[in-house]
């Protein structure tokens, strides 16, 4: 890969570029199947491959698109570009063991894994292969997560103390995931755990990006509504940074309203998103942050990357960011099981 973020087999300009995407799991397959329809080749993703046939068959023809039943041959085609995996989350290692030798770029859903084990299983092959791997995040790139991280590199704040954020909405009350296509966010041997998995690795992934490395975490994780029983819907994660700053993640399923978002406290100001991007404190009144231009997020990234436009230290910096996710989200289940802090 050159420092660019352009894979060694794939080193030439592509303008329009053909998106295999591998499973289509995930709730959010549609709207990334849409996004690649809008921003390829061929105005649709050259092939869906997924386990299920009928699944992968019902979106192909939404998608007026090929369906390629053999993994194998879909993972070969060399008229791919770049592969979107939208698989159930304990899926992710097999498919990217199968795709990430090609060295073509892949965007895979958030969570890049649910065990450490696996995220580095996934780091180390990607780093062999020179393979652009990112995933399904999207608040380091936006214009917030661009505005925050200028005023914390000015020091804007003082001494930083704490890093939180909110990330929820009402899934279980809105029985969301009652369809058989969706019923596996509810099954943890697919999902890997519910709520907090779901919604708080964005926040957790996030926060890695602005403070740095994680030492320790504590954790209480329950299901509050009885609806999806076998999965957690509401989960608080305590994180310490390395730095010293303490972290605070809350998710769940169960928010039918109130502040979510993020705020950060320094000894002099703080930053808040309650309202649109604010700062301020003591003897500072509340000011509005502008916002910084969005960079790509999620597929719009990886169509970046093919195109070289993202810098490999960035593709580099955030995989470590994605890989560590996992380690706090493993550590956060274990230290809720045990009741006591959890090394990352």
């Amino acid at each position: 890969m050159n420092d660019t973020g352009t894979s060694q087999t794939n080193n030439r300009v592509i303008e329009m570029p053909k998106i295999a995407v591998i499973s289509v799991a995930h709730i959010h397959s549609r709207h990334y199947c849409d996004i690649i329809a809008k921003s390829t080749s061929g105005g649709a993703p050259l092939l869906i491959w997924d386990e299920n046939s009928d699944r992968g068959t019902k979106y192909a023809g939404d998608f007026k698109c090929r369906f390629e039943p053999d993994l194998g041959k879909a993972a070969a085609d060399p008229e791919v570009d770049a592969f979107v995996v939208c698989a159930e989350n304990t899926r992710h290692l097999p498919l990217l063991k199968k795709l990430i030798p090609s060295g073509k770029p892949i965007m895979c859903e958030k969570p890049l894994a649910t065990k450490s084990e696996e995220a580095d299983e996934i780091v180390k092959l990607a780093q062999k292969h020179n393979t652009p791997v990112v995933c399904g995040y999207h608040l380091p790139f936006s214009g917030m997560g661009g505005a925050v991280r200028n005023l914390l590199s000015e020091d804007a704040l003082g001494k930083v103390t704490h890093i939180n954020f909110r990330n929820a909405h009402n899934a279980a009350y809105g029985r969301w995931f009652d369809s058989p296509e969706l019923a596996w966010f509810t099954d943890p041997k697919l999902s890997g755990g519910g709520a907090l998995l779901d919604m708080g690795t964005h926040a957790v992934q996030f926060l890695r990006h602005l403070g740095g490395p994680v030492e320790k975490v504590w954790a209480d994780i329950r299901n509050l509504s009885g609806i999806y029983a076998d999965v957690d819907d509401y989960g608080l994660i305590v994180m310490q940074f390395k730095s010293g700053v303490i972290g605070r993640v809350e998710a769940g399923w169960i928010f039918t309203g109130g502040h979510g978002g993020l705020e950060i406290i320094g000894s002099k100001k703080s930053i808040w998103n309650s309202d649109g991007l604010k700062i301020g404190g003591p003897g500072f009144p509340a000011e509005p942050v502008a916002l910084l231009d969005e960079k790509p997020k999620q597929v719009e990234r990886l169509i970046a990357v093919v195109k070289g436009k993202i810098p490999k230290a960035d593709l580099d910096a955030d995989l470590e960011a994605s890989r560590d996710a996992v380690k706090i989200m493993e550590a956060a289940y274990k230290s809720a099981k045990t009741g006591t802090w959890a090394a990352c």
